[in-house]
């Protein structure tokens, strides 16, 4: 997964939390090049949902690499464990590592969790409008995960792009979120590759689809009120998704973003 930058509107970091170990218990593949990673910490520390970990590697002649990557899980689940979903890129240094070696029973380095302005509470309420592009599903999925649990009566919308279908992280868990659950929605855009009988979008986001969205949530919500609005994903995505709903009336003060940047 991307490594994060500081989120809209943040504020001087916080000091750091010290390192910890923590152990892989399981692995799972998500997609052709992105796959969760569960790590059981040494000394687990509460988290919000929106929150990241970051992780160090140390090569044997002590260089050392480390990147952010965004809590999967959501605050409610497992006591002990955070889910890092981690996507692959070939010529990065610490995405292959994960790919490539890393498995159940290996001890990593993590500092966390990190994160302010990007959190979601059940406190907070709704209605929420969540788009993600990529892997900038991962907070987004916490945030999704905690509300089932916790705030279910919360309406919700995801609105999720990528390039095609073999590109969407959970798609089994995502599409089984509104099955049963009439608060919340899950949309599609496939930017370059649609198969056959496609009926979601399938072009890039716009003022346009943001607001068939919209107009969506509110019928959700049983009324029109502006909803809470999170964007996660690289630089250039977020800040068009985020000047389309500004373009659609959506104030400034209501939208909450993660900007990635290059990513390894």
């Amino acid at each position: 997964m991307p490594a994060h930058s500081e989120p809209g509107g943040a504020g001087t970091r916080p000091a750091p939390t010290p390192w910890q170990s923590a152990v892989v218990e399981r692995v799972v593949v998500e997609t052709y090049r992105a796959r969760t990673f569960t790590l059981r910490l040494a000394k687990p520390r509460p988290f919000t949902a929106g929150q990241h970990y970051d992780v160090r590697l140390t090569a044997p002649d002590g260089y050392q690499a480390q990147r952010s990557y965004s809590v999967a899980s959501p605050p409610s689940g497992p006591t002990g464990t955070i889910d890092l979903t981690v996507e692959l890129i070939p010529d990065g240094e610490v995405s292959p590592y994960f790919h490539e070696v890393v498995q159940p029973g290996d001890v990593l380095e993590v500092r966390g969790p990190i994160g302010g302005p990007f959190t979601w509470t059940a406190e907070m309420g709704g209605p929420l409008l969540l788009v993600a592009g990529g892997s900038g599903i991962v907070p987004l999925r916490s945030i999704l995960a905690h509300r089932e649990a916790i705030a279910g009566a919360v309406p919700a919308l995801l609105l999720y792009s990528v390039r095609t279908s073999d590109d969407i992280i959970y798609r089994a868990w995502l599409d089984a979120l509104p099955q049963g659950n009439p608060s919340v929605r899950v949309s599609y855009t496939l930017t370059r590759q649609q198969p056959a009988g496609w009926v979601g979008y399938s072009r890039r986001i716009d003022p346009a689809m943001l607001q068939e969205c919209l107009a969506e949530l509110a019928t959700l919500n049983g009324d029109v009120v502006t909803p809470l609005c999170y964007v996660c994903g690289p630089t250039g995505f977020v800040e068009t998704a985020a000047d389309a709903l500004l373009a659609v009336g959506i104030p400034e003060p209501s939208i909450r973003t993660e900007r990635f940047g290059p990513t390894s």
